[in-house]
């Protein structure tokens, strides 16, 4: 019959360090399995390298458990002793004194070439120093003042010579009207829009825009997918011949598809403005006026087309992704409302009191407009559409033929004109959703309706550039009824 070895007594559980109760297979405490762990071996224990003998170590405090021996859990065991280095020797193998080296006492060169400060070793921490070693001399600078040598370090930390402030090269400020990075707050802003000095990139003028004249403003922002601003506005106001005022707002969208749309809607925004601005104050009819003004911001964008002077060679890729942007406008004067538009951008009339029904007063120069028109699709099948935002108008050197759209309204009522690029109305499409996005108080502040409105857009996702600009429309009621004409 074979025989069973009993495994010896445990004094911890291996797994948890718990003692076990006498008997127990299992730990109580973590379930660890006692009856395997193996057998002690027989064969001698492994023996320390002998050190030099050292001290005796401390007497424990009496409030101190000595440690329990594996073999006898309830039988004493004496503290193991310290382990005692010998101490370094003052000489080197040779008995040569070893010599003792400071930082100080070597001559050395920074990065640039320049010899070390001759200033005392500071922490590089920059904490202070509370007095210097017991008997030493507090060191003089070369203005006279006293300078305290911080003691040695402990803690292993190099001693850093610190500039000297007296001999450091002062920041050059840069020249007057050039452009200073924002993070940094002394380099150059190079072309490129980076700093020169910490490259950090800096945020462009045009990313958010606004701007309040009089009764107009306007609010332009990049959005939250763009990497940039592709939209851009004008606003301004003139006089008539009669001396009566006359407001303008003008609104651009670049085409993200075509090459430097930002170029184009900040050429032809600020082409249609100057044109408004020098046709109205001479009497110029303003229907007339605006059909002019969009014929001169198609100029200035097919300008941005053409070739460079003195260029060698033609280049048909600037012809084939020519620059190219839509405009929409509005213009009130002596009691009428005119619009004109290429594109896609639009116009809604939202009346002070809310009862009365809003309007959209353009319609947009598009793929899914042009289906409804036809009779193919209605309107919410057109514009459920990929291809629905696919424009067939704009201004830029590839067009296919300059349509200006121009429409003429008296409105009998006071109301608000808003005037935006889809960033906007994609998110309030009907009248109805754009009438119930602009606050209650949006014709007395202008400014903060269109913030209202931006936020809107920004709040619906953001996916594209946003610009609108409004402009309040007061008029005395007149009766029922308002003309209107459209070319």
């Amino acid at each position: 019959m074979s025989e069973s070895h009993q495994q010896p007594a445990l004094a911890r559980c291996p797994g948890c360090e718990e003692p076990p109760a006498s008997g127990d297979l299992y730990c109580g405490a973590c379930g660890y399995d006692l009856s395997a762990v193996p057998a002690r071996p027989d064969d001698r224990p492994t023996l320390a390298i002998t050190v030099p003998p050292a001290a005796p170590p401390a007497p424990a405090p009496s409030s101190a458990v000595p440690p329990t021996a594996p073999h006898a859990p309830d039988a004493p065991t004496p503290p193991a002793p310290a382990v005692q280095w010998p101490a370094a020797s003052e000489t080197d193998s040779s008995d040569v004194t070893v010599p003792v080296h400071r930082a100080t006492d070597l001559p050395g060169t920074d990065s640039g070439g320049k010899p070390l400060p001759a200033s005392p070793p500071v922490r590089h921490d920059d904490r202070a120093v509370v007095g210097g070693p017991a008997g030493a001399e507090p060191a003089t600078g070369t203005a006279g003042t006293a300078e305290t040598i911080e003691p040695p370090d402990s803690s292993g930390d190099f001693a850093l010579a610190a500039p000297d402030p007296r001999t450091a090269e002062p920041t050059p400020t840069p020249a007057a009207g050039t452009k200073v990075c924002v993070a940094c707050r002394s380099g150059r802003v190079d072309p490129d829009g980076y700093c020169e000095n910490c490259g950090h990139a800096q945020p462009r003028e045009r990313d958010h825009m606004e701007q309040e004249l009089g009764s107009v403003a306007a609010v332009s922002d990049r959005g939250l997918r763009h990497h940039r601003n592709e939209d851009s506005f004008a606003v301004s106001s003139t006089a008539l011949p009669d001396g009566s005022p006359a407001v303008v707002a003008i609104v651009c969208d670049g085409v993200s598809s075509a090459s430097r749309p930002d170029e184009a809607s900040a050429a032809a925004a600020s082409a249609a403005n100057e044109a408004l601005l020098e046709s109205l104050p001479l009497g110029t009819h303003p229907q007339q006026a605006m059909h002019e003004a969009i014929v001169a911001a198609s100029e200035a964008v097919n300008a941005l087309a053409q070739d460079p002077p003195g260029s060698a060679e033609h280049d048909a890729q600037r012809h084939q992704n020519a620059p190219a942007c839509t405009l929409v406008g509005a213009i009130m004067a002596g009691g009428l409302l005119v619009v004109g538009w290429v594109g896609d951008s639009r116009v809604y009339w939202v009346p002070d009191d809310r009862t009365g029904p809003p309007a959209r007063l353009t319609e947009d120069d598009s793929w899914a407009a042009q289906m409804v028109a036809a009779g193919l699709m209605n309107e919410a099948e057109a514009y459920a559409d990929e291809r629905a935002h696919a424009i067939t108008g704009w201004l830029g050197a590839d067009s296919y033929e300059l349509e200006p759209h121009t429409a003429s309204f008296k409105p009998d009522r006071p109301g608000l004109v808003v005037v935006c690029t889809d960033g906007l109305w994609n998110y309030a499409e009907s009248a109805e959703e754009m009438a119930a996005a602009v606050p209650p108080e949006a014709h007395r502040r202008p400014l903060h309706g269109a913030q209202v409105l931006v936020g809107h857009a920004l709040d619906g996702g953001g996916h594209d550039n946003v610009t609108v600009a409004l402009l309040p429309f007061a008029v005395e009621p007149q009766g029922a009824g308002s003309a209107c004409t459209t070319v």
